[in-house]
């Protein structure tokens, strides 16, 4: 069975802080958001309001992005291999997945949908797939077969996309753009990656921990961090959910956690999904460092 930790966070001006410390009270929100449990701490005379919206903002963007909802717009692109008038979400953050994929050697390659549904789907019986099936998905694979402009997203027949490597990042970003209009500016959310607009409201970094050991100070920046083994298909924990889109094989067990910060959520994301597929130390670096203000902030051997 594959298992994960996901979970959705946001604390505007209330993180680690005592509900003293504000001119406003401290305004709770939990509902379901991204396939899991949400929180959204607001100090804010329209705490009750914003969080309304960005309750229905998430939901929204899960119509575009969600693996989980028939119609939304990535499901329907995997069901017919065509997508006409695409949301531009959907294509800014393939954009920025053609990028990623061009700068990591195509180690990140979101056209892997196919080999994570074949190990998905054998893991649920108890199994693993069979040569035959890993090569079926393979030959499904390959993002030069991906076609995004404005008009229209095409792939060839049997391919199937995943942003899972890059959504929950996404959606962090947006999410704090639509804050920041609210007028917040001391906000940290939590998708699984890490978005921080300004700092914790005492004028110090938000003090995010790594899994791993150590904390990483964030202020007016993007964390992720990534682990081959955070989610895996066999019983023994063994073989992790980054596929290599090469030999459709998880990741080999090099790297335990990476962690990169970034300008953006979604970048730091992409990244550091790549970052675990790479075996030289050097080279993942220089994938990292080819966009500006990327940083490698650890990289934990297995």
């Amino acid at each position: 069975m594959t298992t994960r930790r996901r979970f959705l966070t946001i604390s505007a001006a209330a993180l680690a802080l005592p509900a003293a410390g504000f001119a406003q009270p401290v305004h709770t929100w939990q509902g379901a958001a991204l396939g899991t449990t949400a929180t959204l701490r607001l100090a804010h005379p329209d705490a009750k309001a914003i969080s309304a919206r960005v309750a229905a903002e998430i939901s929204r963007l899960e119509d575009v992005f969600s693996l989980y909802r028939p119609q939304s717009a990535l499901m329907r692109l995997n069901r017919e291999g065509h997508l006409a008038a695409p949301p531009f979400e959907l294509l800014e953050c393939l954009s920025l997945a053609a990028a990623v994929h061009a700068a990591s050697g195509g180690r990140f390659d979101p056209t892997v949908q196919p080999l994570w549904a074949a190990y998905a789907e054998a893991s649920a019986l108890g199994t693993l797939p069979d040569d035959a099936s890993l090569s079926r998905a393979r030959a499904q694979a390959g993002w030069e077969r991906v076609a995004l402009d404005p008009a229209s997203i095409t792939m060839a027949p049997g391919m199937a996309l995943t942003l899972n490597g890059i959504a929950q990042g996404y959606i962090a970003d947006r999410i704090a753009g639509m804050l920041e209009t609210e007028g917040l500016t001391d906000i940290l959310i939590d998708t699984g990656e890490f978005r921080a607009l300004g700092g914790r409201p005492d004028g110090s970094a938000w003090p995010v921990k790594l899994a791993a050991g150590g904390s990483v100070a964030l202020r007016a920046r993007a964390l992720a961090t990534s682990a081959p083994l955070g989610t895996t298909f066999d019983e023994r924990a063994t073989l992790g959910h980054i596929l290599d889109p090469v030999t459709g094989k998880p990741a080999r067990a090099m790297w335990r956690e990476i962690t990169v910060s970034a300008r953006s959520a979604a970048l730091a994301d992409a990244l550091s999904t790549a970052a675990c597929l790479f075996e030289d130390a050097a080279q993942m670096q220089a994938c990292i460092v080819a966009f500006e203000g990327a940083a490698l902030e650890s990289a934990i051997a297995a």
